[in-house]
């Protein structure tokens, strides 16, 4: 885990770990019946919670909890919250609704009452703690009625599917170009791009020399600023799109993150289609380039003045702008310029030096406030700045810091240790002498340095 975009506190890192486990399912369309199936599915899968030593499978309720809780409340409504039903015993354990979900699952032929009578007899259910019913809501909750388990599929059914409007669904992808010329060295190409499933209209493209998560956080930075945000990102599972940055980025804005089946290329094939296009009717044709800023202003103008206007087949004849354009709709959500950054801040503890002083990024830098030595603060940057201009938080309240000059400390005047503190008439002894001899003990005053 990255330490510099790590939860803020253990409850977030459960409410991440939820919205991990069930969020793709929150921003996908899903027919009636699919969502059942899907959250029986990871019912069976093993997960591991932040902080456990090993994986564990949930319950298809539990999974449903998050689900809607996270449809309804976002990234806070999965924080974890105490039980309502705390200190009531529970008709089933964990352990007993597993073992009898595993038996369904392996042998769905077998009646409620044989699966019953088999584990009374083994020892492992007690006669008569639950009753046929229970066992039966367990199964049909689950999703594993008998006429549903008796169905089993080699492959999984592809379907044609399509986002229901423009800005709910976002592609992105990178696409390796053709090597340019850069002062007399040739350098890769990445090119990265951005594109809304329902209209295909590309939102953002631009090259650059790598394709790590650092270039993917900019360019989405960048479209942010220029679009509404959309209700999810679908991407890939490259290195480029899997980091822990642009996952907590994402559940900070409220976007849900999906990524696409592992070697499944075929759930990416808009995407594919329009690098497909790309190539053909724009790259193959560039000739030889001498830096990236030639580049982009091709891969701009082909976007603008062919791509979004030429009728596209997937959209039934109509262009991607036509589409993306007239798109209007009260919940299409902007993000100010305050939120989207503090959305790419990145924390860090650090503890000041007895010198007032912290490294950041190979430099010293420098705070004025002596009370914070040796004391451990959180460091916080924007990722998103060139130079970053790193501050620091301490028990909510926010503290700038400098660069060092050491050679202009050399000429500072130290401040005295005392300097600050008010000059205060305490004295114990004296009261003690007061009380022996029984007069009015003298009050303890604050006295005016200057006076």
């Amino acid at each position: 885990m990255d330490p510099l975009f790590g939860p803020h506190d253990h409850a977030e890192a459960v409410a991440m770990f939820r919205a991990a486990v069930v969020g793709h399912l929150v921003h996908a369309t899903l027919a009636r019946g699919q969502l059942c199936c899907a959250l029986t599915e990871l019912s069976k899968q093993t997960f591991r919670p932040p902080g456990a030593d090993a994986g564990r499978t949930y319950a298809f309720s539990t999974l449903e909890r998050w689900y809607y809780a996270y449809k309804k409340g976002g990234l806070q409504a999965l924080r974890p919250r105490r039980r309502s039903d705390r200190g009531h015993a529970q008709k089933l354990s964990d352990e007993l609704k597993t073992l009898l979900c595993d038996i369904r699952r392996t042998h769905p032929t077998a009646s409620v009452p044989l699966i019953m009578d088999t584990l009374i007899r083994q020892g492992q259910l007690d006669k008569g703690a639950v009753s046929p019913s229970t066992i039966r809501r367990l199964f049909r909750d689950r999703g594993l009625t008998r006429a549903t388990g008796l169905v089993h599929k080699d492959q999984p059914q592809r379907l044609r599917w399509e986002a229901e409007a423009p800005m709910t669904l976002w592609h992105a992808d990178v696409c390796h170009g053709s090597p340019i010329c850069v002062d007399g060295v040739n350098v890769p190409v990445r090119i990265h791009a951005v594109m809304d499933d329902a209209s295909r209209f590309v939102v953002a493209i631009e090259a650059h020399r790598t394709e790590r998560e650092q270039q993917m956080l900019e360019l989405f930075a960048d479209t942010l600023r220029r679009h509404p945000a959309p209700k999810s990102l679908y991407l890939d599972n490259g290195s480029t799109y899997s980091g822990k940055r642009l996952q907590t980025v994402c559940d900070r804005l409220g976007i849900g993150l999906i990524h696409a089946t592992p070697y499944s290329p075929q759930a990416r094939g808009k995407m594919e289609r329009f690098f497909r296009t790309l190539r053909t009717r724009c790259l193959d044709h560039v000739g030889s380039l001498t830096s990236f800023d030639e580049l982009n202003k091709r891969l701009w103008a082909f976007t603008d003045e062919d791509y979004h206007v030429r009728p596209h087949a997937g959209l039934m004849g109509r262009t991607p702008k036509e589409v993306f354009v007239e798109h209007s709709d009260d919940s299409l959500r902007w993000i100010d310029e305050a939120a989207l950054r503090g959305a790419f801040v990145a924390q860090s503890s650090r503890r000041i030096r007895g010198d007032s002083t912290l490294s950041f990024e190979g430099q010293i830098f420098e705070v004025d406030q002596r009370f914070l030595c040796g004391r451990t603060v959180t460091l916080c940057f924007c990722v998103l700045d060139d130079d970053p201009e790193p501050y620091i938080l301490f028990e909510g309240r926010r503290f700038a810091l400098h660069p060092v000059d050491v050679k202009q400390n050399a000429h500072r005047q130290r401040k005295p240790a005392d300097k600050d503190l008010p000059d205060v008439d305490f004295d114990p002894a004296r009261t003690l002498v007061d009380v022996a001899v029984a007069r009015p003990p003298t009050p303890t005053t604050t006295h005016d340095k200057e006076s």
